[in-house]
């Protein structure tokens, strides 16, 4: 039996990269996983073979969805523990492409949806004494070029880490955040919208700049995930632990 054993884990963006891989984890480590996202036949995908694994089909960006979201998870388990957000949305947006629209788009799925699942699910996670763990990234704190509102959602997101530790400590609340350097998950041609050659461009030029000079794996950013989940971590929380291959202090 291991620690996170029949825990109720909600994992956002669930359906493919680190969300994928994490889902699959505390599947294995006997956690009680449900997965959010989009698009059913990629969710219906990812959990096929893990039989820890349900998905509902739900949008971060939608209010409306992290009440459903959270009552599926309780309904089936009674109880939440551990929250992932890690579902995310981005663009290459020079400043003189700037919509309110694009910018909300951004928003609404890094900061808002985080905002209002890990609320929805405040109720449960006191009650377990649980976990909020928030994905952000290198440029939650390293400045880059044309991705300024991207990188500006997800300084947010780190902060509201540590607000929401200061918070939240009184409830025996841990909230911490684990920003993932350039990883292999199909985001450049899916969330970034550009062609197969510019993202292979941008991943030869991103290895160069990368200390340990490889992307990184959806399970190098995992291990770090379910090691801020284990209750053996009770005295980690409003914590940015950077898994980067080095590229935040270049």
């Amino acid at each position: 039996m291991t620690k996170l054993e029949n825990k109720g884990v909600i994992v956002t963006g669930g359906s493919s990269g680190i969300g994928r891989a994490a889902a699959v984890q505390f599947a294995r480590a006997g956690a009680s996983v449900l997965i959010t996202g989009r698009r059913e036949d990629a969710l219906k995908d990812a959990a096929s073979g893990h039989p820890g694994i349900a998905y509902i089909v739900s949008d971060s960006s939608i209010p409306e969805d992290a009440g459903r979201t959270v009552a599926k998870a309780v309904d089936a388990w009674g109880r939440v523990d551990v929250i992932l957000n890690n579902a995310g949305a981005g663009a290459i947006l020079p400043l003189a492409d700037v919509t309110a629209e694009k910018v909300n788009a951004i928003f609404g799925v890094n900061v808002t949806g985080p905002s209002l699942l890990s609320r929805a699910a405040l109720p449960h996670l006191t009650a377990s004494m649980g976990v909020i763990i928030n994905v952000s990234s290198t440029f939650g704190h390293k400045p880059v070029a044309g991705l300024s509102h991207y990188a500006a959602s997800k300084a947010a997101l780190e902060h509201l880490t540590r607000c929401w530790a200061l918070e939240l400590a009184p409830q025996g609340i841990r909230v911490n955040a684990v920003a993932a350097g350039p990883t292999k998950s199909g985001a450049l041609t899916g969330m970034m919208g550009l062609t197969p050659e510019q993202a292979e461009a941008i991943e030869n030029e991103e290895r160069e700049q990368i200390p340990l000079k490889r992307r990184g794996e959806p399970e190098d950013v995992v291990k770090w995930i379910l090691q801020l989940a284990d209750p053996e971590s009770g005295w980690v929380t409003g914590q940015v632990i950077s898994v980067d291959g080095g590229l935040s202090v270049t």
